[in-house]
């Protein structure tokens, strides 16, 4: 909305997810997308539940940032219920680090990429509760935040599916979704707000910004 371009590396195709298949969270994904109105989204298929910090992968996270070059990366929570939420914060982290420094070599399409360091690096809130180090107002786009996630309906509540159930896929999910906003958002004044975590001290140009 402020005309800054939005991409989406995935680590995984999910295929080890109880409900649904990876052909169809690929589908689901694509639909998100658009919804969410993306400019790029990648793939990396890195394995479901097996994938490791390992100098192969951090290569691969490295090449996409070169090859976008964010100013912001946004990666998963430093520890989560899912094994692979923290496994992968740990690893964009490495990856965003290293993708800074010059002699390490990377190629996309054949040719050789230059370092580059986002100037931020961001992890989000999934489903343990983090105290948050700073929030985000998202009410003006909390229907269009919850919109892209049911696009993957293989996975959340459906009253006809005899698939077996999870803790996304009850009635309650979404009620949990909006709670969380609810409550991130209170204490800075804000109707519905998305939390993050760094691990680094925060600077701000204007103290009149601060809510």
């Amino acid at each position: 909305s402020e005309g800054k371009k939005v991409g989406i590396i995935d680590l995984t195709r999910g295929e080890l997810g109880t409900r649904g298949s990876a052909d169809l969270r690929d589908d689901e994904a694509a639909r998100s997308s658009e919804i969410l109105g993306l400019s790029a989204r990648v793939n990396l298929d890195l394995g479901d539940g097996a994938f490791e910090n390992s100098n192969e992968n951090r290569l691969k996270i490295i090449e996409q940032i070169r090859r976008f070059q964010p100013d912001i990366i946004l990666a998963n929570a430093l520890s989560d219920r899912h094994p692979d939420h923290g496994r992968g914060a740990a690893l964009v982290k490495e990856a965003a680090f290293f993708s800074g420094l010059a002699k390490i070599e990377t190629r996309h399409d054949g040719e050789v990429q230059t370092s580059w360091r986002a100037r931020l690096l961001a992890h989000y809130i999934q489903d343990f509760y983090h105290e948050p180090d700073f929030v985000i107002d998202v009410t003006d786009y909390f229907d269009q935040k919850m919109e892209s996630i049911k696009a993957f309906s293989s996975q959340f509540f459906d009253p006809n599916s005899e698939e077996p159930q999870t803790p996304i896929s009850g009635e309650g999910f979404f009620e949990m979704i909006r709670a969380r906003a609810v409550s991130l958002g209170r204490p800075a004044g804000m109707n519905l707000a998305e939390g993050y975590n760094v691990e680094r001290i925060l600077g701000v140009d204007d103290i009149f910004d601060l809510r």
